[in-house]
């Protein structure tokens, strides 16, 4: 079986609760090679860990995250999401990727950015979502590392990727095949999948040449590299 990249989907969400620092200690502690995690702005432009645009889901507060300081958001949590600065302390020495859900403008990306800088961890992050969120972190930081995600079995338009650069294409698992694995290849990139959570779909994925996997069961995907 050949080594592809274990990436552990917001931490380890089925131990602990997703996008926490304990959930980002518990994925390396399985066996993560990388740990992806969702980074969104405060109202006061601080980066923090939260997939979605309110705090309802996971914290049971029915409020925007762009109507909330980083205090407020800390103290409605009980400091339960962390700055993305506290990310990439508790993370040191391993890789994460940056989700960056809604970023639309180029000064959202750049505030990302200039936290992984001034956290000393450009070498170690990179960055995914769609093409108009890639295109603003490359306005951001021309050097950085990009898994840009296509949801389409269409493949992106040349001129677009010249734009965004990307070093990976980040696909839907389920739409990802052979003849697209190869496609992707072929054009010099590496494939990234996301988010198969069975053992099955993981092998399959391995097997049609998949470079790195994102997935919420992150020790299914370690225990099976490890049995060959």
């Amino acid at each position: 079986m050949q080594t592809v990249t274990a990436v552990a989907h917001r931490g380890d969400p089925y131990r602990v609760r997703e996008n926490t620092l304990d959930s980002l200690r518990s994925a390396l502690d399985q066996g993560a090679d990388a740990v992806e995690i969702d980074v969104r702005l405060t109202r006061d432009g601080v980066p923090v860990l939260l997939h979605d645009e309110t705090l309802k889901r996971l914290w049971e507060r029915d409020r925007p995250l762009l109507s909330l300081s980083a205090a407020e958001v800390r103290g409605l949590t009980e400091g339960g999401v962390p700055t993305l600065a506290e990310a990439l302390a508790a993370t040191e020495g391993s890789r994460v990727m940056l989700d960056l859900p809604g970023t639309r403008e180029v000064r959202t990306a750049r505030r990302v950015v200039d936290a992984v800088r001034e956290a000393g961890a450009a070498d170690r992050v990179y960055y995914c979502a769609d093409a108009t969120a890639m295109l603003a972190v490359r306005a951001a930081d021309p050097s950085a590392e990009i898994a840009m995600t296509w949801t389409s079995l269409a493949p992106p338009r040349p001129v677009l990727l010249a734009a965004v650069g990307p070093r990976w294409l980040n696909y839907r698992f389920s739409l990802v095949d052979r003849d697209l694995a190869a496609r992707v290849h072929r054009d010099g990139r590496l494939l990234s999948v996301w988010t198969p959570d069975t053992r099955r779909a993981m092998r399959r994925l391995i097997d049609l040449g998949a470079d790195s996997i994102t997935t919420n069961r992150i020790d299914v995907l370690c225990a099976l590299r490890k049995s060959g």
